[in-house]
C-alpha cells in the first residue's frame, strides 16, 4: 500500500531548515578552515619575524664588548621592547612560564632560524607576556613582550561575528520562510478541501505575490465549477420535472385501465422511466445535503451488505474510522456491492485498515469485466454488454458515481481480477482528514 507524503508543517519546516541551514554551516566551515590555516597562521608568522629581527638585534647588542647602559637605554627606547642582557635574580622561573600554547610552534622557528643559538619562549600564566631568553656574553639575555605583539590573539572574534551574523540571518530567512509556508500550506489546504466539494471558511489569499497569484486563480476555479454543477443541476432537475409531469398522467391513466399483460408491462416500463430520471438526477446533484463527519466504515459497510442477506459476508476489522459524507459512500457501497450479487453466484466483501487507507474490496465470481474494457466502465451510461448480462436493468451511472464519491473524498475505486475468478472492486478512502 503506498504511503501518503509527509506534508504537515512539522515536516515541511524540517526540511526547509535542513535545506537552509546546511550550506550555512558549510559555508561557515570552510570560512573558519581557511581563516585558521591561512590568515591567521600567516599573520602571526610575520609577527614573529618582526620578534625575530629584533631578538637578532638584542642579541648582537649584548654580544658586543663595548655595549654598555646608553646602548641598552638607546635599543630599548628604539624597538620599544623591555630586554636585558643578564637575567635578574628575582626573574620568573622557566617551570613557573607555560611552553606550549597556540602558534608557540611558529614564534619558536622563526627566533632560531634568526638567532642560531638555543633558546626558551614561555608564556606568563596570566597569558599576558611572552618571556624570550637565549644565551648571551654576560649569561642569559631575556626579552619581555606583550602577548598581542606575538600573536594575533583576536581571531576568534572574527568566527564569533561571523557565527552571529549567520544565525541572524538564519533567523530572519526562517521568519520568512515561516511566512511563505504557511501560505503555501493554507492554499494546499484550501484545494483539497475544494477538491473534494467542502469550503474553507476564512481562506482568503496571502503571502509571495505567485502564491496569491495561485490562490486567486484557485477561488475563480472553484467559482466556475460550483457554477457549472449548479448549472447541470438545475438543467437535469427541470428536465426530470417536466418528464414527472407526463409520466404521473400516463401512471394514472393506465391505473384506471383494466389490468392486462400489456398493461403491468406499460407501468414497468414507467417505472424504469421514472428510477432512471432518480439516477440522472443523483448523478447531477450528487449528495448535496450530507455533510462531512467522522464515521465508522466498517459498521456502515456491514449494513450494506446485511441487506443483501447471506450474498455478501463481511470479513475484516470491526471498526474503521474516516472522514467523509456517509450518505454518498453508502451509496458508493451499495453500488458496488449491488453489482457483484447481481452479476455472480456469491461475492465477498473484506475490510482493510491501513495506516493512512481504508478499503472496501468486494470480490466476485462473476464472468469479471475485460482487463482493456474496465476504465470504460466507469465512464457515465456506460453499459458493458458483453461482459454482464444485457437483461438486467439499470442506467450505467453506479460505478461512475462510486468513483467519483471515492475521489471526491480523495481515494479512488479500481478494478481487478478476483481471487474468486470474477471481478475485485476496490474502494480506498484515507482514514484521516490531510
Amino acid at each position: 500500500m503506498p504511503r501518503l507524503r509527509d506534508f504537515t508543517p512539522r515536516g515541511l519546516y524540517a526540511r526547509t531548515l535542513l535545506l537552509l541551514l546546511v550550506p550555512v554551516l558549510l559555508i561557515l566551515s570552510l570560512m573558519t578552515w581557511y581563516y585558521y590555516s591561512n590568515q591567521v597562521a600567516e599573520v602571526n608568522r610575520k609577527l614573529g619575524q618582526a620578534i625575530a629581527r629584533d631578538a637578532s638585534l638584542i642579541r648582537a647588542a649584548c654580544q658586543n664588548t663595548d655595549y654598555d647602559q646608553g646602548d641598552h637605554t638607546r635599543i630599548q627606547f628604539q624597538i620599544e621592547t623591555y630586554f636585558t642582557c643578564e637575567l635578574p635574580q628575582n626573574a620568573v622561573a622557566e617551570n613557573a612560564l607555560k611552553q606550549q600554547f597556540p602558534y608557540d610552534d611558529i614564534l619558536r622557528s622563526e627566533l632560531s632560524g634568526r638567532l642560531g643559538a638555543p633558546l626558551f619562549i614561555g608564556l606568563s600564566r596570566g597569558d599576558a607576556r611572552v618571556h624570550i631568553r637565549f644565551p648571551t656574553r654576560q649569561g642569559t639575555g631575556e626579552i619581555i613582550i606583550d602577548r598581542k605583539r606575538a600573536f594575533m590573539i583576536n581571531s576568534h572574534i572574527f568566527i564569533v561575528w561571523v557565527i552571529g551574523f549567520s544565525l541572524l540571518m538564519v533567523a530572519l530567512a526562517i521568519g520568512f520562510l515561516n511566512q511563505q509556508v504557511r501560505s503555501i500550506l493554507r492554499l494546499s489546504e484550501a484545494a483539497r478541501s475544494f477538491g473534494r466539494g467542502r469550503d474553507l471558511p476564512g481562506f482568503r489569499p496571502s503571502g509571495a505575490i505567485e502564491v496569491r497569484d495561485a490562490a486567486r486563480a484557485l477561488i475563480d476555479m472553484k467559482q466556475r465549477l460550483t457554477a457549472f454543477a449548479d448549472q447541470r443541476t438545475a438543467m437535469l432537475a427541470g428536465v426530470s420535472h417536466d418528464l414527472r409531469t407526463p409520466l404521473t398522467r400516463l401512471k394514472l391513466a393506465l391505473a384506471m385501465m383494466e389490468e392486462s399483460e400489456d398493461i403491468r408491462a406499460a407501468k414497468a416500463d414507467l417505472d424504469d422511466m421514472a428510477m432512471m430520471l432518480d439516477e440522472y438526477l443523483a448523478f447531477a446533484r450528487g449528495e448535496e445535503g450530507d455533510e462531512a463527519e467522522l464515521f465508522d466504515l466498517g459498521q456502515m459497510t456491514r449494513d450494506v451488505a446485511a441487506g443483501f442477506g447471506l450474498q455478501a459476508p463481511v470479513t475484516g476489522p470491526a471498526c474503521i474510522l474516516v472522514t467523509g459524507r456517509p450518505l454518498a459512500l453508502k451509496r458508493a457501497v451499495t453500488n458496488l456491492v449491488s453489482n457483484a450479487v447481481k452479476y455472480a453466484a456469491s461475492a465477498r466483501v473484506t475490510l482493510v485498515d491501513g495506516p493512512h487507507w481504508a478499503e472496501v474490496v468486494i470480490d466476485d465470481d462473476g464472468p469479471g469485466i475485460a482487463p482493456e474494457r474496465r476504465e470504460e466502465a466507469f465512464r457515465p451510461f456506460a453499459r458493458l454488454d458483453d461482459a454482464r448480462s444485457q437483461n438486467e436493468p439499470g442506467t450505467g451511472l453506479g460505478l461512475t458515481l462510486a468513483r467519483d464519491t471515492a475521489r471526491a473524498h480523495g481515494g479512488d475505486i479500481r478494478l481487478t481480477s478476483s481471487p474468486l475468478g470474477g471481478l475485485r472492486a476496490v474502494l480506498r478512502v484515507p482514514t484521516e482528514t490531510r
